[in-house]
């Protein structure tokens, strides 16, 4: 049984270049979705989705295994970031920011299998952040890229660049929200050595 993995599948799109920005193509992919708000680190929400999007993304990749024989890795965990002030996401007042948590999944899941896999899961542990779970395909199209390597919180200089010195250069603007991919597990990995994609779809400024 083959087994898929996006990040072999997609390469151009999960292994950009740390030193600059670099542009993609990013197609349609069918997500896994919570909704929330508030500093990732003091609201227990975010946790909590984490923890809900996980259960269910598992869940799904065993029964696809077992009744379709379709195997694959799961994603890593991602995130849609946004502001009413963009400055409020760059100088970091993070009470004041937007996020979806989301972890695309293959072609072949469906809204049914996901609505199952998440019956399943709650019937395992409890899971508040269940109640709000969405499916839909997030299309990014265009986007610029980089991976950061370090903490989290030492992103709003690459941020600033991106937004005050690369996109104008190029004559780009945003369009859609900061995305940022998770490839390293801050459980597990010293902050210096994590490494995020940061995401910016954009379009030809007019």
């Amino acid at each position: 049984m083959d087994k898929l993995d996006f990040k072999k599948l997609h390469r151009e799109l999960y292994s950009p270049s740390a030193s600059q920005f670099t542009e993609v193509e990013v197609p349609p992919f069918f997500c896994l979705m919570i909704d929330g708000a508030g500093d990732p680190n003091k609201n227990p929400a975010f946790g909590e989705a984490t923890e809900a999007l996980y259960a269910v993304a598992y869940t799904l990749k065993f029964t696809s295994k077992k009744e379709l024989e379709r195997d694959y890795t799961v994603p890593a965990l991602e995130g849609l970031w946004w502001a009413d002030d963009m400055a409020d996401f760059i100088n970091l007042r993070k009470d004041r920011w937007q996020w979806t948590l989301l972890i695309p999944q293959p072609e072949w899941i469906t809204p049914a299998m996901a609505s199952q896999a998440a019956e399943a899961a709650v019937k395992k542990k409890p899971l508040p952040a269940i109640a709000s779970l969405r499916c839909m395909v997030l299309n990014e199209g265009r986007a610029v890229q980089i991976m950061h390597i370090g903490p989290y919180s030492e992103e709003g200089p690459v941020l600033e660049r991106l937004h005050h010195e690369y996109l104008p250069q190029q004559k780009l603007v945003p369009r859609g929200k900061h995305h940022e991919i998770y490839l390293g597990d801050p459980r597990k990995t010293e902050p210096d050595r994590l490494k995020t994609i940061l995401r910016q779809p954009v379009a030809k400024a007019r």
